[in-house]
């Protein structure tokens, strides 16, 4: 996007905050729902400041404008801001301040800053407004004004909600309803309110395709012993999903009509709400009715994959298994050959083989093809501008997945497209030594996953290396591929690894302007022992993919990580080889080769 439309833009939102008296404004990345990714509706961030990562809030001044992201996107967003006049923060480094911080130095005691209150929870807003008070300055959370300048903004998404049969699913929405106000009532609550998207899609067995690759429907979900409602655009719902809610006991109501709803409620009605997961505007419309239990229930049990499931992502895995091997078989012939091939083509290729899979519907984020100095940028997505084409040397990381109706994948290999050097062979153990550690681990119940973490990345640290992104993150069923409350990562998260839940194994090495190498497999937490001293948890790899034997450094690896690969390729040539015609065994077969 030209730098100039970008200033043109901060230009006018300046103009309305000097209207409102507002002498700093916080635009994040969010939506009234708290999520991660967003409809086209909500990508006021990405409009405004034209950068286009899935994290960053913008901050803009009456002189100066600076974003803040995390490390994943640091080059993408260097090169996305350079000339729009927005400094880059890069957020989680020790001299970067926070926000609050920045303010407070910036701006001058009797300031002004303004938020949108539905786009921050109440703890956010709290926060912000006590680290400004400290400095004499105003926090306004009534500050929206975007319509008035994004004048082709897109509509709220009307995608049609559909059901997700409960062969997929395991289990009712009705009962799944049960558990949720059985959790409520332990609390002293009458009644829930959930925000979330992918909580009230696995809720109520529905989905959509109002958030690119994530298959939820933007709603509200009001439940209680006596009414349950669905707050939704109705233009989303035919004869045939009316009729499936009601069968489960739910009516509906206008999305658009949320507050209004929220506000009639009877004034006894004790409301549960994850508020860390509920916009400040309508957590204040709840009032004293509100009761704040922590991690929804819906998001704990959601995280618990039942039988149904786990058979069914088993099966997905199968697929996209299949799907990989035929797309890696069909990028290293075309670079052989020297057919003219860029990162988009890789992109193309393995939605084609994806797409041949029973039950696919999409893609579960979008692809990362990086060759090169491009696999550095952690979460680089190409574009035409942009694309690469590959050449017979050199690294390409691939991080994709798929959307199946019975699961969602994702995967992440980095393959040399000539001979490796001695350099990528050992940055590639290295990330791989650390996978391998983390994949072997077995941990007492109750263990969060920043007790694991150092697990992934003692060999980089013991060479000067580390990666700032984290190690692992849930994946949902047939719903986001990025999926709380657990994860595995530096930062400490309070909600434990459960058997039942999905995360993956990801750690990485990115050298800027030269090379990333990740290597990453969906693994699922599940029961290894008891004991005297308790309960012990591991993990079962379930994705099914060769991982590159050339990038293999055995010099530096023990007998034990050498067994791991011999023994983690024979199953994958075990359970694939059954799916795949001569060729594409033959192509196996060598690639899975053991170590020596």
């Amino acid at each position: 996007m030209e730098t100039n439309t970008i200033q043109g833009r901060i230009t006018e939102f300046r103009g309305l905050m000097a209207e409102r008296g507002i002498d700093a404004a916080i635009v994040p990345q969010a939506d009234p729902h708290q999520g991660e990714y967003l409809a086209p509706h909500w990508q006021v961030r990405r409009w405004l400041s034209g950068f286009t990562g899935s994290a960053g809030d913008l901050v803009v001044c009456a002189e100066s404008a600076a974003l803040w992201t995390d490390s994943r996107y640091f080059l993408q967003a260097a090169n996305q801001l350079e000339g729009s006049g927005i400094e880059l923060m890069k957020d989680g480094l020790p001299d970067t301040p926070d926000i609050a911080t920045y303010l407070c130095n910036v701006l001058p005691k009797g300031s002004t800053v303004g938020i949108d209150g539905m786009l921050f929870t109440r703890e956010a807003a709290d926060r912000l407004g006590a680290a400004l008070a400290s400095a004499g300055i105003k926090l306004v959370t009534t500050f929206d004004v975007i319509d008035r300048i994004w004048l082709d903004r897109p509509s709220l998404p009307s995608d049609p909600v559909y059901v997700h049969e409960t062969k997929y699913a395991g289990e009712e929405a009705r009962d799944k309803i049960a558990k949720i106000l059985a959790d409520a009532h332990s609390k002293g609550a009458d009644a829930v309110f959930l925000s979330t998207l992918d909580d009230i899609a696995w809720t109520l067995n529905i989905r959509s395709n109002d958030v690119r690759h994530t298959p939820v429907a933007t709603a509200f979900l009001y439940l209680s012993d006596g009414e349950n409602t669905l707050l939704i655009d109705p233009a989303k719902l035919n004869d045939e999903t009316r009729a499936y809610l009601a069968s489960q006991g739910v009516k509906t109501a206008d999305y658009a009509d949320v507050k209004t709803f929220l506000g009639a409620l009877a004034p006894a009605e004790k409301v549960l709400v994850d508020a860390g997961h509920t916009a400040l505007e309508l957590l204040a419309l709840l009032g004293e009715r509100a009761i704040e239990g922590g991690i929804s229930a819906a998001a704990r049990l959601k995280s618990v994959k039942n039988e149904i499931q786990l058979a069914g992502v088993r099966n997905a895995m199968l697929r996209d298994g299949v799907a990989m091997v035929r797309s890696l078989m069909e990028i290293e012939r075309r670079v052989k050959e020297g057919v003219p091939t860029t990162e988009l083509d890789v992109d193309s290729i393995l939605h084609y083989y994806r797409s041949m899979g029973e039950g696919f519907t999409d893609a579960s984020f979008g692809t990362i093809a990086g060759y090169g100095a491009h696999g550095a940028i952690v979460h680089y997505e190409a574009t035409e501008a942009s694309c690469a084409t590959l050449n017979p040397n050199g690294l390409l990381l691939i991080d994709s997945g798929a959307q199946y109706l019975d699961g969602t994948t994702d995967i992440t290999r980095t393959i040399c497209l000539g001979t490796a050097t001695d350099d990528e062979r050992t940055d590639f153990t290295l990330v791989m030594k650390g996978h391998i550690a983390l994949a072997q681990a077995i941990f007492p119940a109750g263990t969060r996953g920043a007790q694991l973490d150092a697990l992934a990345r003692q060999f980089l640290w013991k060479k000067g290396l580390s990666y700032l992104h984290g190690t692992g993150h849930g994946v949902g069923h047939f719903l986001s591929v990025h999926e709380g409350p657990h994860s595995i990562r530096l930062n400490y998260v309070d909600a434990p690894l459960l058997p039942g839940s999905i995360t993956s194994n990801e750690p990485g090495l990115y050298r800027e302007n030269i090379h990333g190498i990740r290597c990453e497999n969906l693994v699922l937490c599940r029961h290894e022992m008891t004991t005297e001293f308790g309960e012990f948890l591991s993990f079962e790899t379930l994705t099914l993919c060769p991982f590159d034997r050339s990038l293999f450094d055995t010099s530096i690896m023990t007998a034990e990580e050498i067994e791991w690969v011999n023994n983690y390729h024979a199953t994958v040539r075990e359970r694939l080889s059954p799916m795949l015609n001569d060729s594409e065994r033959a192509w196996l077969e060598a690639h899975t080769a053991p170590l020596a």
